[in-house]
């Protein structure tokens, strides 16, 4: 049967694979492997009729193939069986790695792996962290290189929190088969390099501009915009480019790519204008595609080939190609071409956002500014596409990050052109030519440098702006997909009627229906903060946080990768208070990420003189009301004799006859304190389990004298602590109380009235669960 190439590389074609790939990724489990062989033939005797029905074989094909490329990328994970044993690695470095205060972080792709000499199934990306300690030194682990490790690993595992970075899904779409640590052993060394590898040339790179340029963000930035070192910028850097809307600037994509494929082609048109002979023997066409694809690949090689920078080549690649085959009638065509080649090398790329970024930003301005024969001056061509990308993007902005820079259309009117005719023509230019001419590289690279310190001073400015930033409740699919059928009716020629309408359906994304408790009535969130605490209680107008998680010594800050996006997600505007039980690290090192998102919030701590942030003494005895639900401190008493664990800071918030306990980390030794304070107890009593559940908490009596309905524990997954103990949970389970817990729940939410025991709403892990998700 003849089947013209024309439908093959259609519009239509590329949406239905699409819809095909987009569909696998609401499912909650992958279908057995006879299913999805039975898709694909369905698929295929579909596409193949010449009916109005042939879409839907592509649909079939599509999610028919992301099926089995999902199912083999998870079946590469760790086996199970092998989750927390000593593993024997041997494989090549990828990428630069990371030096952080405390450890060094490197991707290693594994070549072999063996468990006590016998073969390991262990394959793959492996992230892994190779800590230092006072008996530790960790070398220093080259890009390129090879070695040879004692590694204990796990599989791919996030927190799951409202509006946290879901690790999970960004390891599918990586392929990180497995993290973990490299162990202390005699068994780890070096053992080579790996042949062709340009890594080694972009660390020299960066570590010349870092010497050239010296610290600040003249470097920083300059390194992670030009040559795609991000983890040279602080998080300092990382805010002010989050407020002014240019994370998609630093990270390595279409618009680099695109302009060192324009690079090239300039390049040859110059050629052309010396030697115009030379056209009547070379199709001028060609020789500018081919020169544009060098360009294009030449740069994505030295800025690190991501996932990002990979996509961008694609579809360059394919648009030059269906050009120069003149397949592509108009420019969607060829942007069709791209999404199709893409598709079919990675379906797992829809799990990405900027996929649908680059894409989606691509159709928006074909269809509002391409084709229209209006004449604009430059920098109206460059306000309208500000204007149309910031309008068409702000769903997807908000569906996948939960937050939207106001000010992001106008730093980018500003930012774009300097970094595209400034920064990195002479950055790139400088850096590669200061390894070799250092007299001609170092002029350029000093210029670079110049433009972007005077760049960011502007923008350190900008984002200083009051509400640069916004931040929005987490929306749900309906509201996500309204408020894109309203940016295309907002972006619709002039002319059509009713065009402002469209501004209505964005607003259950920008304002959505949140249940909002009765007086007398509270929530209470308990976070996965991996091995630490924090609880978020919200009554009708008032929201305390209870702990914050830990903050690291390499700068990973749980108050800000999981407790302040949750409050954002979640509808809060303001904290009244943070209590922080006591000053360990896993209890109190985010309050100062959460302070310095809600700097209004009061704060007071069983152990002030241990924190970080100013704090008032938490004493038994204090007591409020907010909207009907009463809160009081029940520990610790004075005088203040008790240490570290035993000042923990208890809270009762009860309502009727249904109370939450918030213990910390008390042990034991005051826990018969604790519950003579609560006299009288509540009926209906939700326990947060004292010490993640460690052997010196939750004594029998304590138990059986509050006889809480539900205990929750707050702990890591396969934490080393060994929390909860398991003679803790036998004696819970003894005395008839169930147990949750964060590291097979993810977040839990509960809802308290006073006319019975609380409702558990949602865990996180069991209740959103993606086929990705254990």
């Amino acid at each position: 049967m003849r089947f013209p190439l024309s439908q093959l590389f259609s519009v239509a074609t590329a949406v239905a694979l699409l819809a095909g790939a987009v569909a696998v990724q609401a499912l909650t489990a992958l279908p057995p492997l006879w299913l999805t062989v039975a898709l694909a033939i369905a698929g295929c005797i579909v596409a193949l009729l010449r009916s109005r029905w042939r879409w839907l074989g592509w649909v079939l094909l599509g999610a028919a193939w992301t099926i089995w490329r999902a199912d083999l990328a998870l079946s590469a994970r760790l086996p199970a069986a092998l989750e927390g044993q000593d593993i024997v690695v041997t494989g090549a470095v990828l990428g630069l790695p990371h030096a952080q205060d405390d450890a060094t972080r490197f991707d290693l792709v594994a070549d072999t792996a063996e468990q006590d000499g016998i073969p390991a199934a262990v394959s793959g990306t492996l992230r892994l962290h190779w800590y230092a300690s006072e008996k530790t030194v960790v070398p220093e682990i080259e890009p390129c290189s090879r070695w040879r490790l004692r590694a204990r690993l796990k599989r791919p595992r996030g927190l799951i929190d409202p509006g946290a970075f879901d690790f999970e899904r960004y390891a599918l779409g990586e392929g990180i088969t497995a993290t973990g640590y490299v162990r202390e052993d005699a068994v780890n060394r070096a053992i080579g390099t790996r042949m062709f590898c340009v890594e080694g040339l972009r660390q020299r790179i960066s570590q010349g501009i870092a010497a050239a340029l010296g610290p600040g963000p003249q470097s920083d930035v300059l390194r992670a915009l030009a040559f795609g070192d991000q983890q040279a910028m602080d998080e300092h850097e990382w805010n002010v480019a989050r407020a002014t809307g240019i994370p998609h600037l630093i990270a390595i994509s279409g618009l680099h790519i695109a302009l060192f494929a324009g690079f090239g082609v300039l390049l040859v048109r110059l050629f052309w204008k010396l030697a115009p002979r030379l056209t009547l023997r070379w199709p001028a066409p060609l020789i500018e595609a081919l020169a544009s694809i060098a360009f294009a690949l030449g740069y994505a090689a030295i800025s690190g080939l991501g996932l990002p920078t990979r996509r961008a080549l694609v579809m360059i690649g394919m648009l030059l190609a269906a050009n120069l085959v003149r397949r592509a009638r108009a420019p969607v065509h060829g942007l069709a071409f791209a999404v199709i080649v893409l598709l079919a090398l990675d379906p797992l790329c829809v799990l990405s956002a900027g996929f649908w970024l680059s894409f989606v930003g691509v159709a928006w301005l074909m269809f509002c500014l391409g084709g229209r024969g209006e004449r604009k001056n430059w920098w109206q061509e460059m306000v309208s596409a500000q204007g149309v990308a910031s309008l068409g993007l702000l769903p997807l902005t908000i569906w996948f990050f939960g937050q939207s820079s106001l000010i992001g259309p106008l730093a980018n009117l500003i930012a774009v052109p300097v970094v595209c005719f400034l920064i990195l023509p002479f950055g790139v230019a400088g850096a590669l030519l200061q390894l070799g001419l250092p007299a001609l590289g170092m002029p350029l690279l000093a210029l670079a440098g110049y433009a972007m310190r005077a760049l960011w001073w502007l923008l350190e400015r900008m984002a200083d702006w009051p509400a640069a930033l916004w931040y929005f409740p987490e929306p749900s699919a309906w509201a996500f997909a309204l408020a894109m059928l309203g940016a295309a009716w907002l972006l619709l020629p002039r002319g059509m009627p009713a065009r402002a309408l469209g501004l209505v359906l964005f607003l259950p994304l920008l304002a959505p229906a949140r249940h909002v408790p009765a007086d007398g009535e509270f929530e209470a969130l308990m976070l996965d903060v991996g091995q630490g605490l924090s609880v978020v209680v919200r009554t009708r107008e008032h929201t305390l946080v209870y702990d914050a998680g830990a903050r690291f010594p390499s700068g990973f800050d749980l108050g800000e990768a999981a407790v302040v996006p949750a409050l954002h997600a979640t509808g809060a505007d303001r904290i009244d208070r943070l209590i922080v039980s006591h000053g360990d690290n896993d209890h109190a090192g985010g309050a100062a990420a959460v302070l310095a998102a809600f700097p209004r919030a009061a704060v007071s701590s069983g152990e002030p003189e241990r924190m970080r942030v100013p704090a008032t003494q938490c004493l038994a005895g204090e007591a409020w009301i907010w909207n009907g639900v009463a809160f009081r401190i029940v520990h610790p008493h004075e005088p203040l004799s008790a240490k570290n664990n035993d000042r923990c800071c208890v809270l009762e918030v009860r309502t009727g006859d249904s109370a939450l306990l918030l213990t910390g980390d008390i042990t034991a030794a005051v826990e018969g304190e604790v519950a003579a304070a609560l006299a009288p107890i509540a009926a209906h009593t939700l326990l947060q389990v004292p010490h993640h559940g460690s052997k010196t908490s939750s004594g029998a009596a304590f138990i059986a004298a509050l006889q809480p309905d539900l205990a929750l524990v707050s702990s890591g997954y396969r934490n080393h602590f060994n929390h909860p103990n398991p003679a803790v949970v036998a004696r819970y389970r003894a005395a008839g109380v169930a147990l949750v817990d964060t590291p097979h729940s993810g977040f839990a939410d509960f809802r308290f009235t006073a006319d019975g025991p609380s409702r558990l709403i949602e865990q996180g892990r069991r209740d959103r669960h993606p086929y990705w998700r254990e």
